[in-house]
């Protein structure tokens, strides 16, 4: 499972048990409002969070297949010169 589906399901469920446990409880309308704003501003913060980190690790993963690649295209030039320099080397004898 990716990382940002696990994070995703983190803050829907977070943000489910707030919003029911504040409409079940036992409060006057301004208070539960109020606890609604505190809450939305929570999960905002939290999905803030969840994005930054999803953004690093796309940028990590970015960063390691792109070095990977270098890596794999200088080992393709490598062996590109070193056929070369063989076939020279056979042409010459």
């Amino acid at each position: 499972m990716s990382t940002g589906k696990v994070i995703t399901g983190i803050v829907a469920g977070v943000a489910a048990g707030a919003v029911l446990g504040i409409l079940f409880a036992p409060d006057r309308g301004s208070e539960t409002r109020r606890k609604i704003s505190q809450k939305s501003t929570d999960i905002t913060d939290a999905i803030k969070s969840g994005f930054n980190e999803l953004g690093d690790a796309i940028k990590n993963k970015y960063e390691n297949i792109k070095d990977d690649a270098v890596e794999l295209m200088e080992k393709g030039k490598d062996k590109v010169n070193h056929v070369k320099e063989a076939a020279k080397s056979n042409h010459a004898v």
